[in-house]
């Protein structure tokens, strides 16, 4: 069974199709949303713009991978987290044309959020099955969120923990930007971060599963302003949070012991943060970027699942 998976977040344009039979993705598009040069995002009205302009280009590219006549169900993020109150207008572009594709091919629509897809595709890239039936906790560390989650699969039970100012991919696009690079900065600070040889120490703020990031910024200007390299800049912004989700685990097994943890989210991309936590807690899950980074293919999954449930028990 073919599903369609669309994301229209605060980042990009995503759409991809998952096949359930065969439990692999059959293929994803992505078309990140264009931000001026020195601008630190995108107003909501632009971004519902440009995914409109995005949205129909992209289903051809899809349709010419895989028709879209073969798929059999839409699963689509319609706000950004599974609470009362989560809403960003630029969900509601995605969700208007899942609507639309489902209704006139008479097939199933699923709704989830974007931070549930983002669960999804990083199980579905762990490559243990085992995943989505276990507790675990999952890290979604992006642009919009920085939170510490207990899950069961891709369902959230409660958030653990998470800062209490500046999200981590804030500071990492602020820190990005200043250096010269486009929005979002994280891909381009982790690049220049791994020119850099030095042992880094930083300070981080941490208490128990709680974190404060706003500091992180303020120290990397104060370096830049010191004369510090980019590159050496760039890296004590990345070890920090690295820093800063060790001492969070560490905490949250404090309480939840030897659960899995799972990393998840654009800012888990980096290698820099990977090799420096994998380091302090073996075990630790982190996937390939294409997984990481804002994707619809959690979204198709969470449908393909729902479906399946769906067609079960109607039976």
């Amino acid at each position: 069974m073919f599903v369609l998976g669309i994301d229209t977040s605060n980042y990009a344009t995503s759409l991809a199709i998952y096949d359930s039979n065969a439990k692999e993705v059959v293929c994803d598009k992505k078309e990140f949303l264009p931000v001026k040069q020195g601008a630190l995002g995108l107003r909501q009205s632009d971004a519902v713009f440009h995914h409109t302009v995005a949205l129909p280009n992209l289903l051809k590219q899809l349709h010419a991978c895989a028709p879209l006549t073969q798929i059999e169900a839409v699963g689509v993020s319609c706000k950004p987290r599974p609470v009362e109150g989560s809403y960003m207008p630029c969900f509601l572009v995605g969700k208007a044309v899942a609507e639309s594709i489902a209704l006139s091919r008479g097939i199933p629509l699923v709704e989830t959020t974007h931070q549930q897809g983002h669960v999804a595709a990083a199980l579905l890239a762990c490559g243990n099955s085992d995943l989505f039936e276990k507790e675990l906790l999952v890290f979604h560390i992006s642009g919009g969120t920085t939170e510490l989650l207990l899950c069961r699969g891709y369902q959230i039970l409660k958030k653990v923990g998470g800062t209490t100012d500046l999200y981590a991919g804030q500071a990492v696009d602020r820190i990005g930007v200043r250096l010269g690079f486009p929005f979002p900065a994280g891909s381009f600070l982790s690049e220049k971060a791994a020119e850099c040889t030095a042992t880094i120490k930083p300070k981080v703020s941490v208490k128990g599963t709680q974190c404060s990031l706003s500091g992180l910024e303020n120290q990397c200007m104060r370096l830049l302003e010191q004369g510090y390299t980019p590159d050496y800049t760039a890296k004590y912004c990345l070890v920090a949070i690295a820093r800063t989700i060790i001492k969070m685990i560490e905490a949250a097994h404090a309480e939840y012991p030897s659960l899995p943890v799972v990393c998840a989210g654009g800012v888990m991309s980096s290698d820099i943060i990977r090799q420096e936590v994998q380091a302090a807690v073996p075990g630790t899950y982190f996937v390939p970027g294409k997984y990481s980074s804002d994707n619809a293919i959690g979204v198709s999954v969470i449908a393909s699942f729902e479906v399946g449930s769906w067609q079960t028990s109607s039976l």
